[in-house]
């Protein structure tokens, strides 16, 4: 039996892991600067020299890139390397309704189990980016592609099941892809985006007041929407 030892995780490794999930919660968004090295290290009480190797390591994974003189800003997906959902959906080897099917399977558990096991801090993760949506709607009329991503991550993660997280992590690519394509058809027409906001909000008062099958459903009508509206056009 080739049984290794069991070596600690390294901190660069634990700086990685934490700021890769701030993206994938939606408190780094695509296109925006990330803090410099050292407020990073401070925050985290760890060296630069970790904080240094674990956004290294983002760089090469597309995640993050450095901008001369600027700073580092978080990676928009379609510039992402290496993740085969992305690349599928950049090549258009998949299409809408092949997301929209998938999406349909992995997101209306995550509501159901959300329902059941969200924390006070999950609620306020998904109410932020509820708000966000409807100053988005309010103002310009557009909801912002970060905001509406920023949402179905959070209810996935408010789920607690380190499977489904696992594979969100993996088709967070895809469903921001997804996400903005949707959206942008909807650009011209403000009433399928306030339809949208709607769905958002009900799902939300079902995972708020742990009603698990009505989140379930809310999810689906949600995405059976979408698909349906894009059949129409």
């Amino acid at each position: 039996m080739n049984i290794k030892p069991i070596k600690p995780k390294r901190i660069s490794d634990q700086v990685f892991e934490q700021i890769r999930e701030l993206i994938y919660k939606g408190e780094f968004r695509p296109g925006q600067q990330i803090p410099a090295e050292r407020e990073l290290a401070i925050s985290m009480a760890v060296s630069r020299t970790s904080v240094r190797n674990a956004i290294n390591k983002m760089v090469a994974m597309g995640l993050l890139e450095h901008r001369q003189g600027q700073g580092t800003f978080v990676s928009t997906p379609e510039g992402h390397r290496g993740n085969p959902l992305a690349i599928a959906m950049a090549t258009e080897d998949a299409t809408l309704d092949d997301l929209l099917e998938v999406r349909m399977g992995l997101e209306c558990n995550s509501a159901f189990l959300a329902a059941k096991r969200a924390t006070e801090s999950d609620l306020l993760a998904m109410k932020k980016t509820l708000a966000e949506m409807e100053a988005d709607m309010s103002t310009i009329e557009k909801i912002d592609t970060g905001s509406d991503t920023a949402f179905h991550m959070a209810v996935n993660f408010a789920t607690k099941n380190p499977v489904l997280i696992h594979l969100m992590r993996n088709f967070y690519d895809f469903l921001f892809l997804g996400i903005k394509k949707n959206l942008t058809y909807m650009y011209e027409d403000p009433r399928a985006l306030m339809d949208v906001l709607e769905h958002h909000k009900a799902l939300f008062e079902c995972i708020k007041n742990r009603q698990p099958e009505k989140a379930y459903e809310t999810m689906r009508r949600h995405i059976l929407y979408v698909q349906d509206y894009f059949h129409k056009r």
